[in-house]
C-alpha cells in the first residue's frame, strides 16, 4: 500500500534529504551530476514549489524548499527520486537490482528567521564541509554556485529568499559553522523536528503533529514520570 503524503502546509520552509541505500555513490562523474540537475528541473516544472538552496552530493542530497499547497512537498521530491533512480537503473543496466535510496526522504520544517540562514549555510557549505573544494561557490552542484555562476536561466530556478539576501553571504558560507549550530541542524534532520525558536517548534509541532520528535529519547525519568 502506498504511503500517504507527509503533511507539510504550503507557506512553511522544509530542509529535505535523501541518501542512497548503504550510502553508495549515486553520482561518479560530472555527467551524474549533470543528469540529476536535469531531473530536479523537471521536477519543478512538474510541481512548482520555491526552491530556496540545495547541494547535490557523491551519496546524498539536500534541499531548502518552501511548498506552495500541502502535497508539494511529497510530490516534488517523491518524484523527483522515483524518477532519478529508475534512470540510474537504466543508465547501468541494474533494473531489477533493488532500492537506489535508503527510503523516504526526511523533513524538517524551519521558522524563517536566522534559522532559515543556519539551515541554508549548512547546506550550501556542505561540499566544503566534505572537503570537495576549497570554497564553497566552487560546487558545481548546489544553489550556490548557480546563484553566484550561473546564467539567468540557471538561476531561475531558484526562488526569492524570505529573508534579506546577506552582502557578506559568501563569507559566511565559507566559514565554518559552530558546534552548536552543527549539532542543531544534524538534531533536526535525525528525528524530523522543528528548528526554530522554542515557542515557534511547539506551535509548529502541535500543528503537524510532530510533539513526539520535540521529547528526550529514551525512557522517562521517574522526575518526568510524575
Amino acid at each position: 500500500m502506498p504511503r500517504t503524503a507527509r503533511y507539510a502546509p504550503g507557506g512553511l520552509i522544509y530542509h529535505a534529504m535523501n541518501r542512497a541505500v548503504a550510502r553508495l555513490p549515486l553520482f561518479r562523474k560530472q555527467a551524474h551530476y549533470a543528469a540529476f540537475e536535469r531531473v530536479i528541473e523537471e521536477a519543478h516544472q512538474r510541481v512548482p514549489l520555491d526552491i530556496l538552496a540545495y547541494c547535490v552530493m557523491p551519496n546524498h542530497w539536500h534541499f531548502v524548499l518552501r511548498p506552495r499547497s500541502g502535497s508539494q512537498l511529497t510530490d516534488f521530491l517523491r518524484w523527483l527520486a522515483h524518477t532519478h533512480t529508475m534512470r540510474w537503473h537504466a543508465h547501468f543496466h541494474t533494473a531489477g537490482t533493488g532500492h537506489l535510496y535508503q527510503g523516504r526522504f526526511k523533513a524538517f520544517p524551519l521558522e524563517d528567521d536566522e534559522h532559515f540562514y543556519t539551515v541554508a549555510r549548512y547546506v550550501e557549505r556542505n561540499a566544503l564541509r566534505a572537503s570537495l573544494v576549497e570554497r564553497a561557490e566552487e560546487w558545481h552542484w548546489s544553489s550556490l554556485w548557480r546563484r553566484v555562476s550561473g546564467d539567468a536561466k540557471s538561476r531561475a530556478l531558484l526562488a526569492p529568499w524570505p529573508l534579506p539576501y546577506p552582502r557578506a553571504w559568501l563569507e559566511l558560507v565559507n566559514t565554518p559553522q559552530t558546534e552548536a549550530e552543527l549539532d542543531a541542524v544534524r538534531k533536526a534532520i535525525r528525528r524530523g523536528s522543528p528548528l526554530g525558536g522554542e515557542q515557534w517548534k511547539k506551535r509548529i509541532a502541535k500543528r503537524l503533529r510532530l510533539e513526539s520528535t520535540l521529547r528526550p529519547r529514551g525512557r522517562p525519568t521517574k522526575s518526568q514520570e510524575q
